[in-house]
């Protein structure tokens, strides 16, 4: 199952995410953070499906990042995972992940990992088939 973490409906990027998946009708759980935060074993599994560790998920420009002064490479991970859990807003969003994929922050070209292989497949094969006919026709 495809989960979105979010800030509820005042993240533009995260609103942009949801309405996608609705679009292409792929199932998704919607998760606001700042409600209900992510558990240590969740976080675990994002850093697990970064590239780059905390780079890829925390957000140094907030103004929360600023306020607590953190270094983060410094940090425990314990003290991470404490961090995330208390000030959901040092996250970047939407973190949009499942089991073997990650993405944070919307791009509509990358998220189209998510739709699965077989579509994806058909689709690039219609695109395709649709190029070959423009092409026999001179086009």
């Amino acid at each position: 199952m495809i989960k979105i973490c979010g800030l509820g409906t005042s993240c533009q990027s995260t609103r942009k995410a949801r309405q996608w998946f609705k679009a292409q009708e792929i199932p998704f759980e919607f998760r606001d953070i700042s409600h209900d935060p992510l558990s240590i074993e969740e976080i675990q599994h994002i850093l697990c499906l970064t590239e780059y560790g905390t780079e890829d998920i925390i957000s140094t420009r907030t103004e929360i990042y600023e306020e607590l002064d953190l270094d983060i490479d410094s940090l425990s991970l314990t003290a991470l995972y404490e961090y995330i859990q208390k000030y959901p807003r040092l996250l970047r969003y939407p973190l949009i992940f499942n089991d073997d994929k990650l993405q944070v922050g919307f791009n509509k070209h990358d998220i189209r990992k998510f739709i699965p292989r077989e579509e994806r497949k058909r689709d690039f094969w219609q695109m395709f088939q649709a190029y070959q006919k423009l092409q026999n026709e001179g086009i």
